[in-house]
């Protein structure tokens, strides 16, 4: 309705046509919606303000060199481009916000010391690489960037912040399933690119009469073959065959051991009881970029990771060699997210208290209720008040009347009077 709007007018509450269409993969938040997920955010940035992260808000779109030298595990065909009229530059919709970090950190926080701890809550734009329909994607995102810490102490904060934080939340049941750039890359890096990649996809679907196949005659052979079978509880890791047992290998199995000990103790001293920890030796997504642990959320309900990060401490040099610093990053998809604490019925999802205002009076009862932190909308015209109450998603409808305030739920059953201290506790209450 517009802000201008009669006040008396009538609300509809059917579905209209949309006369006028967005582009494909875009949409609006509507209310409740948007509301939610405010508090998800709210949320989360709160728990990381807890860890010391301060909230930056980088651009929605800059120079597409900048964008690209930080592109990370994204296929260059998913960013949208196009040339900024005032300058003829090329610029892109930023398809991550990893690298515009990483330029903050290098152009920005001179005179500031190391570790840097920044959190954000931005949307970036993707195009479907590949899709038929070559539509674009909006996600919604909330991360965590922890620059200048050491390997494994960096990455065991960022898991223990996203991992709390989904707690609080009251996502209580999830998974985090942990894997190690270097496990697969060196075992790849003596073969020529394009067998690399083949043996990488082959990985990926662990394929193992596709990777014996490939592998034939190389000296990695038997690593190779044996990775696919490595998954799962993390107790895999101390039963590992002798071809894993050696080299840069062995000293990433160790890190990765390391890690998944020191979040085990970590989870159960900040009394997170649900989490299930795992491990995929063969998991190659983003070799070109992660040079560490890399990992995954998962939760009932969306079928895709809620959440995704790890090591990347190259990143910062390609935008200076002064700040080559060690460097973790995680963000959570928030529509997946959504799905998953809908599904275990959260209790971030839970909506303050709302209630309809009206009668003589409305006003100054509805201020008492804003002074307790309950939502009070005032709807002047009695007999509109449950319509809006039910259209606009409100609980409670409070007629003030010379003899106290009537409290009534949307199904019109109406209390006694009540003063309104004892209608505010009442409220309060519910």
């Amino acid at each position: 309705m517009r802000a201008n709007a009669p006040r008396d007018v009538t609300l509809s509450t059917t579905t209209p046509t949309l006369e006028h269409p967005l582009p494909a993969g875009m949409r609006d938040l509507l209310p409740p919606e948007a509301s939610l997920r405010r508090a998800i955010a709210r949320a989360f940035l709160g728990r990381a303000e807890l860890f010391g992260y301060d909230v930056v808000m980088p651009p929605v779109f800059e120079y597409a060199h900048t964008i690209e030298r930080g592109l990370g595990t994204l296929d260059p065909r998913e960013i949208v481009r196009f040339v900024e009229p005032e300058t003829g530059e090329v610029v892109a919709l930023r398809p991550d916000v990893t690298p515009q970090i990483a330029r903050l950190v290098t152009t920005r926080f001179e005179g500031k010391p190391p570790p840097y701890r920044l959190a954000y809550d931005a949307s970036v734009l993707r195009r479907r690489a590949g899709s038929r329909a070559r539509t674009h994607r909006q996600i919604s995102q909330l991360g965590v960037e922890l620059i200048g810490i050491a390997p494994l102490d960096g990455d065991l904060e960022l898991l223990v912040l996203a991992a709390t934080a989904l707690d609080t939340m009251g996502l209580h049941a999830f998974t985090i399933d942990l894997g190690h750039a270097e496990i697969a890359r060196s075992l790849l890096a003596d073969l020529e690119p394009s067998l690399a990649a083949q043996m990488a996809d082959a990985l990926a679907k662990k394929d193992v009469a596709m990777i014996e196949r490939l592998a034939e005659g190389l000296p990695a052979r038997d690593a190779l073959v044996a990775l696919p079978a490595i998954h799962g509880d993390p107790s895999v890791l101390d039963q590992l065959p002798a071809a894993l047992s050696q080299g840069p290998v062995n000293a990433a199995i160790a890190d990765l051991r390391g890690l998944v000990g020191r979040l085990k103790q970590s989870l159960a001293d900040e009394g997170v009881k649900g989490v299930t920890l795992s491990v995929d030796l063969s998991e190659v997504r983003g070799l070109a970029y992660y040079t560490g642990p890399f990992y995954q959320f998962f939760a009932e309900g969306p079928g895709v990771a809620i959440g995704a990060g790890g090591r990347y401490d190259q990143l910062l040099a390609r935008f200076s060699a002064a700040l080559a610093l060690p460097a973790s990053g995680l963000a959570l998809d928030v529509d997946a997210l959504m799905w998953a604490l809908r599904l275990a019925e959260a209790k971030v999802l839970e909506r303050p208290r709302r209630v309809v205002v009206t009668g003589v009076g409305a006003e100054v009862f509805a201020r008492s209720l804003r002074a307790h932190g309950i939502t009070g909308a005032i709807v002047r015209n009695e007999s509109d008040a449950a319509a809006y109450a039910r259209a606009w998603g409100f609980a409670s409808i409070a007629r003030v009347t010379p003899e106290g305030v009537v409290i009534s739920d949307l199904d019109g059953e109406a209390g006694s009077a009540l003063a309104p201290e004892a209608a505010i506790a009442r409220l309060s209450s519910v």
